[in-house]
């Protein structure tokens, strides 16, 4: 997981704190919802970059 959140608080230039914040809350919701947990933590990573993304574009 650190290194998820590391990958992505670089990519998006979002402090590691609120990356790993957003990836926690977003996993936990995956979870919840989930039959099968194999790719919810690659689901919940792309979440969380395309919400950081999506708010950097907005921001220019």
């Amino acid at each position: 997981m650190d290194e998820v959140v590391r990958s992505i608080a670089e990519e998006t230039d979002t402090p590691p704190e609120t990356v790993s914040r957003m990836y926690a809350d977003t996993l936990a919701d995956y979870r919840h919802d989930a039959r099968v947990f194999d790719y919810v933590p690659l689901f919940a990573a792309k979440k969380v970059r395309n919400k950081l993304r999506d708010a950097s574009h907005r921001k220019h």
